[in-house]
Parts: structure tokens; C-alpha cells; sequence
């Protein structure tokens, strides 16, 4: 054996039969992950149309608006019936209050504080076992607070109640003056803006 070291030959039907063996194992990772993908990108389209349903019925962002998203987790359809959070896309619309005592004491250059003087919720439930029952909305103390309240949103299975912390003061409930309690398409809405009230020496 001129320079050769022994090794063991290699049986060509058997490195056929593992070099298969390999090629499957390889082709069912990607299998998967496209499956993954795919599940992922339809779970992202629809969140994404159910945004886009939201800020269409808002209309369009006003200077003094804030938004707040919701989170970008990603449910899994094995995963549809495990009870989590709502996701939300909602708006705070904040200004200046030009009332009389404000007018007096405070000038264009050097305006008032801002305050709030609405909001827009929209709070998303595709998945809702129960899709005839409209979630429902309701209004809590925070705490030893006067300033603050808070509002809750319940729909029932698979989703948990959320909150929010707002104003405590009074609401517009005028359709004319901006107020919206719907539940449409798997979208709660609720828009409202703040009772302005006119300054009394």
C-alpha cells in the first residue's frame, strides 16, 4: 500500500441510505419553518387589517393626538383559545383650553398647560367564543385618586380584561360632539371626548 492509510471503505448503498436519511431531516426543518412562516405573516395580516380598520374609523391624527399600540406579540392558531391580553390601538387627543381665565393669564407665546380633551380605544377581539355578546366597557376608582379613573374592557373567552388609567371628568355622550360606543367587525370602538365647562368667576 504505497502511502495509503488503512481506512475503512465506505459501502456506496449505505452512504446513499444516509446521505437520504440527511436530505429528509433537512427538507422537514424547512418544511417547517415555512409552515412557521406562513402561520406568522397570516397572524400579522390580519392584525395589521384590524389596524388599519381602526385608524380608518379615527380618521386622521390631529396636532395634540398620542397614540399608544398595542403589543406586536404573535398567537399561534394552536394557541387561539389561550386566554392573553386584547391587543389595542388607541389615541389620546390633547390641546389648549382657551376659557376665559386662561385668555387672561396666558398669551399664544406662552400658552396654558395642555390638557386632556378626548380619547379613541379601539380594542381588538377576533377570536371571541362568544361572538354575539358585545364586550362591555365599565368605570372604576384608581385608587384614593380624583384626578384619574380607570376604565375597563371585558369580552369574555379567551381574552382577559385590560384597563386604562384616564381623566375622571365628565364625558360628551352627543354623537354630534364625537361620541362612539360600537362593536363591529371584531373591534370595539369607543370615542369620547371631555365636557368642556365655561370658567365662572
Amino acid at each position: 500500500m504505497h502511502g495509503y492509510d488503512l481506512e475503512e471503505a465506505i459501502d456506496p448503498e449505505e452512504d446513499k441510505k444516509l446521505l437520504e436519511t440527511e436530505r429528509m431531516v433537512v427538507l422537514e426543518r424547512q418544511k417547517k419553518r415555512l409552515k412557521e412562516a406562513v402561520t406568522v405573516s397570516k397572524q400579522t395580516h390580519v392584525e395589521y387589517n384590524l389596524k388599519l380598520k381602526a385608524i380608518k374609523a379615527m380618521g386622521a391624527m390631529e396636532e395634540g393626538d398620542g397614540v399608544f399600540d398595542f403589543n406586536a406579540e404573535v398567537n399561534l392558531n394552536s394557541e387561539v383559545y389561550r386566554p392573553r391580553k386584547p391587543k389595542y390601538f388607541n389615541r389620546v387627543h390633547t390641546g389648549y383650553e382657551w376659557n376665559k381665565y386662561n385668555q387672561t393669564h396666558y398669551d399664544h407665546e406662552n400658552p396654558p398647560p395642555k390638557t386632556v380633551q378626548g380619547y379613541k380605544f379601539n380594542i381588538f377581539y377576533p377570536d371571541l367564543i362568544d361572538k354575539v355578546k358585545a364586550p362591555t366597557c365599565t368605570i372604576e376608582k384608581d385608587g384614593t385618586s380624583t384626578e384619574t379613573c380607570m376604565i375597563r374592557f371585558s369580552a369574555g373567552p379567551p381574552y382577559e380584561d385590560i384597563a386604562f388609567r384616564i381623566v375622571n371628568k365628565e364625558w360628551e355622550y352627543s354623537h354630534k360632539k364625537g361620541y362612539k360606543y360600537t362593536f363591529e367587525g371584531g373591534i370595539l370602538h369607543l370615542y369620547f371626548n371631555i365636557k368642556r365647562h365655561r370658567y365662572r368667576r
